[in-house]
């Protein structure tokens, strides 16, 4: 279901893609019922989808003062003392690390954060001394979700397919994640707050501070991802990629620590159950005579065999990372 754009959201026209700025693409058109701006945004989408994988959308629907406010709690909370921070650290048994948490080798990544399971689950861990956070995450979380659909909605009628394909293939939100991040600001040795990776799911969503930092990887160079004020950043996931047979590929990403500030941030990963039966979709294989990419896959198992990867990595073993695993073609490059 569609929901009102906000009012004091800005206006972005299309930005050219042959300059190697990261696309906005406006929304309004989808809220609006504008037929001729509708099928400019979905060009624009499809390319960048096609080219970048990342772009960046406006007048998306999730009001900018929730943002704001989630922002600055956020950055609040992460502010306080350690001590009080471990005091949200995830539950014993839980199958996702809902909590605090942070990755202490500054010398490889630095970055904490604080992940949210779907608002009902009963792992979710919130500090007892923010109690606003948990409701506007909450909230932002049920934004994210709604503006996930729209946008597989769209991305299907990118793509040439029925607008409902995606949703019915992607029809669970239990297993969504909604993470806060904080990064402490870079110094002369230390400027990686997470290292080049893709995302696994099927669209991830990333609500950025003034700071930036956010860059993505393109013909072998880093294309710096602009914060503009009341934008979200789109970032295609493997699941996609699988999907459509590499039409829309994932690609590699990365968060660098700013200089002289910290940086804040919210990720939300619009993701497929475990248990999900993974190929690439017959319009992109059999119905225009293509071979498939991939071979069949259960997402769980995708997952366990990226986990074994990422040790080998630690170890300083040899890789074969992600998805070759599950490739028919040997000449794709993973995570």
């Amino acid at each position: 279901m569609l929901f009102p754009i906000q009012n004091n959201e800005i206006n972005v026209n299309h930005q050219n893609m042959s300059n190697s700025v990261m696309p906005i693409v406006d929304l309004s058109p989808f809220f609006l019922r504008d037929e001729d701006g509708q099928r400019k945004a979905r060009e624009v989408i499809n390319e960048a989808c096609s080219r970048y994988g990342f772009f960046q959308i406006i007048n998306h629907g999730v009001p900018l003062d929730l943002m704001s406010r989630a922002l600055n709690l956020s950055k609040s909370f992460f502010e306080c003392p350690v001590e009080e921070k471990m005091n949200c650290s995830p539950l014993p048994g839980a199958p996702f690390p809902a909590g605090y948490n942070r990755k202490p080798n500054p010398s490889y990544e630095f970055a904490e954060y604080l992940v949210m399971l779907h608002p009902g689950s009963t792992f979710n861990v919130f500090p007892p001394n923010h109690p606003q956070l948990q409701e506007v995450m909450g909230d932002l979380f049920n934004q994210f979700a709604k503006i996930g659909a729209i946008l597989e909605s769209i991305l299907s009628e990118s793509l040439g397919l029925p607008p409902s394909i995606l949703q019915e293939f992607n029809n669970e939100r239990n297993s969504d994640v909604l993470t806060a991040l904080y990064y402490l600001p870079a110094t002369e040795n230390e400027k990686m707050g997470i290292n080049s990776h893709r995302d696994v799911g099927c669209i991830t969503f990333v609500l950025q501070d003034e700071v930036g930092g956010l860059e993505v990887q393109k013909d072998g160079n880093w294309i710096p991802v602009t914060p503009n004020k009341g934008a979200l950043v789109v970032n295609i996931g493997i699941v996609l990629q699988v999907l459509t047979n590499d039409k829309y590929k994932s690609p590699n990403h990365r968060a660098m620590r700013p200089n002289g500030r910290s940086r804040n941030s919210f990720s939300f990963f619009y993701n497929v159950s475990g248990e999900k039966w993974l190929e690439p979709l017959p319009h992109f294989t059999k119905q225009i005579d293509e071979k498939p990419n991939y071979k069949g896959f259960i997402y769980s198992d995708y997952l366990q065999k990226r986990n074994e990867n990422k040790l080998k990595r630690a170890a300083g073993l040899e890789e074969d990372l992600g998805l070759s695993h599950f490739s028919l073609t040997r000449s794709i490059e993973n995570h």
